[in-house]
C-alpha cells in the first residue's frame, strides 16, 4: 500500500492505493462503490488480470484515504484525475462499481467498465418518501442529530462529512451524462442486484452509444463470485 499526496482547492488529500504488475504496459484503474475499499477491488480481481498494471484506489474518505469536506462526485473525479497525473498515469480503463461508475464516466477513460453503476433515478417507495419528508419537516427543531434517527444501512457509523458527502451524491441523475459519453462501455451487472435493478443496466446501455452489455448471476457485488468470468469476458471486448 502507498499513500499519495493530493492538493485540491487548496486542501490536501493522502490518497490511498495498491500497484499490480508495475512491468505492465496497459494501465487499468478500479474505483470501488459507496462504503467499499480498494481491497475489495483488489481481492476480486487482481489474479485475473495478469497482463495489465493495475491500479486499486481508496476514494478520498473511504479505507485509508483522507476526506477534509463534504464532496460531489465530480469533486472525486477531479481529485482522482489529479492523483492519475501525478503518477503519470494514462486513463486507458477505468472500471468502476455502483458509486464508482460515475466517478469513472466522469474521468473520461478511452473503455469504461461499469459494475452496477448507480446514476440511473428509480422511483422511491412510499415508505421512503414518507420518511423523507417526515425529515424535512423535523430538521429545524433537532438539526444534524436527527439523521441518526433515520440512518439507512448506507449513513450507519458515517461521520458528519461522509453523511453530507452522501447527500450529495445519493439522488443524482447521470442520465446525460451516459448519453454523452463518446467512448466505448462495458456494462457488467447481477441480474438479482436490488441495489440498482437490472433495468438500470438496460437504460444504461440505451443511452451510451458505443457499449456492451454483459449479465451474470448476483446481486449488487456480482463480481466478488464472478471475477473470473468478468475478466475473461473483459479481455474478449476490448
Amino acid at each position: 500500500m502507498a499513500i499519495k499526496e493530493i492538493i485540491y482547492d487548496n486542501i490536501k488529500y493522502n490518497i490511498s492505493y495498491k500497484i499490480c504488475n508495475k512491468n505492465r504496459e496497459k494501465r487499468v484503474v478500479f474505483l470501488h462503490g459507496w462504503g467499499s475499499n480498494k481491497e475489495i477491488m483488489h481481492d476480486s480481481f487482481a489474479k485475473y488480470l495478469d497482463d495489465f498494471c493495475l491500479y486499486f484506489i481508496d476514494m478520498p474518505g473511504f479505507g485509508n484515504s483522507s476526506i477534509k469536506e463534504p464532496l460531489g462526485t465530480k469533486e472525486y473525479a477531479r481529485i482522482l484525475n489529479l492523483f492519475l497525473e501525478s503518477l503519470h498515469v494514462e486513463k486507458n480503463i477505468i472500471f468502476g462499481h455502483s458509486f464508482g461508475g460515475k466517478v469513472a464516466i466522469l474521468m473520461d477513460p478511452d473503455i469504461l467498465v461499469l459494475l452496477s453503476s448507480a446514476g440511473i433515478l428509480n422511483k422511491k417507495s412510499f415508505k421512503t418518501r414518507a420518511k423523507i419528508k417526515i425529515f424535512k419537516i423535523l430538521k429545524p427543531l433537532f438539526g444534524s442529530k436527527l439523521y441518526k434517527i433515520f440512518a439507512t444501512k448506507d449513513v450507519e457509523g458515517l461521520s458528519q462529512t461522509m453523511y453530507e458527502t452522501l447527500k450529495k451524491v445519493v439522488d443524482e441523475d447521470f442520465s446525460n451524462i451516459f448519453a454523452n459519453f463518446k467512448n466505448r462501455a462495458l456494462i457488467y451487472w447481477g441480474k438479482e442486484d436490488r441495489a440498482v435493478p437490472l433495468s438500470n443496466a438496460y437504460t444504461i446501455d440505451s443511452l451510451i452509444k458505443n457499449s456492451k452489455l454483459r449479465v451474470y448471476e448476483g446481486d449488487h457485488f456480482f463480481f466478488l463470485k464472478n471475477a473470473g468470468q468478468i475478466c475473461q469476458d473483459f479481455q474478449k471486448d476490448i
